[in-house]
């Protein structure tokens, strides 16, 4: 019993560290340690020198492709990137994110609408969804596959830090990935032993993104305003910023406007 109290502290310490929000916390008996393992996840950028083991690494990939899958079409693949080449480039085209190159393990996550193409045309059935839900599938596929491969690595004592920007230079790593038409790019993911404690990075009040029966944006100025607030203040002096600025800004300018044409390329009809 005073076990799981203590649990129950210590997750409700998380929560208000990550939300800035207070509420009774129950039911941890059994599952505390997982809940505290996702509510103090953080991206590690730097690593140390300690090697991942390969079987370790095929079990984390077990263990992320055992995720929900729509209509268990396994739409999402794993990459590893090993070839020194192969990593460099992708390397030299993330240059701003030194960690790409730094990172004991380099993975590429990918969607994959080709698979169940392929199946149907060995049973001799036609395939009759050519339009956008064929993609927006196998994309959600391949980020609950690398969300849950976070997870695993993070119980396994590992560090990951997911990289989208392989999509900003999505044709160049089609290329080297050899990637053949219906499979894409999803994100790529640096791994490895952490060498320092990462930075919790708190999250919107859960009153903006969680909502009863409707969508109900009420309040949503004044919440943004003290969340821009509430997160500057944990930031070190020298580093702080409002997040709701910082992200106004990033999304003023284009971003991946090729994406479009690139899946359309691949094969994928987005109507």
């Amino acid at each position: 019993m005073a076990q799981a109290s203590n649990k129950a502290r210590e997750i409700a310490r998380l929560v208000e560290e990550r939300f800035g929000t207070v509420f009774p916390i129950s039911g941890v008996d059994r599952d505390g340690a997982a809940l505290e393992g996702l509510l103090a996840h953080r991206s590690y950028r730097t690593y140390s020198n300690q090697p991942v083991d390969a079987s370790l690494l095929k079990l984390l990939m077990a263990c992320a492709l055992s995720s929900p899958s729509k209509s268990d079409l396994q739409q999402a693949d794993i990459i590893q990137i090993i070839d020194s080449k192969k990593r460099a480039a992708i390397t030299e085209l993330i240059s701003d994110m030194p960690w790409v190159g730094e990172a004991p393990v380099f993975l590429v996550f990918c969607g994959n609408g080709r698979r169940i193409r392929q199946v149907s045309e060995l049973r001799g059935e036609t395939f009759a969804n050519d339009h956008l839900d064929a993609f927006f599938n196998a994309a959600v596929d391949a980020a609950i596959v690398m969300a849950t491969f976070i997870n695993a690595a993070e119980a396994a004592g590992l560090g990951c830090c997911p990289i989208s920007a392989v999509r900003n230079h999505c044709t160049a790593v089609n290329r080297l990935l050899e990637l053949p038409d219906l499979v894409f790019p999803v994100a790529g993911m640096c791994v490895g032993y952490p060498d320092k404690e990462g930075h919790v990075s708190q999250r919107l009040p859960l009153d903006v993104t969680v909502h009863t029966d409707t969508f109900d944006e009420t309040g949503l100025e004044q919440q943004i305003e003290r969340y821009d607030q509430r997160r500057a203040a944990a930031m070190p002096e020298s580093q702080r910023y409002f997040w709701s600025e910082a992200k106004a800004k990033q999304y003023s300018e284009p971003h991946r406007t090729d994406f479009g044409d690139f899946v359309r390329g691949k094969g994928f009809k987005l109507t």
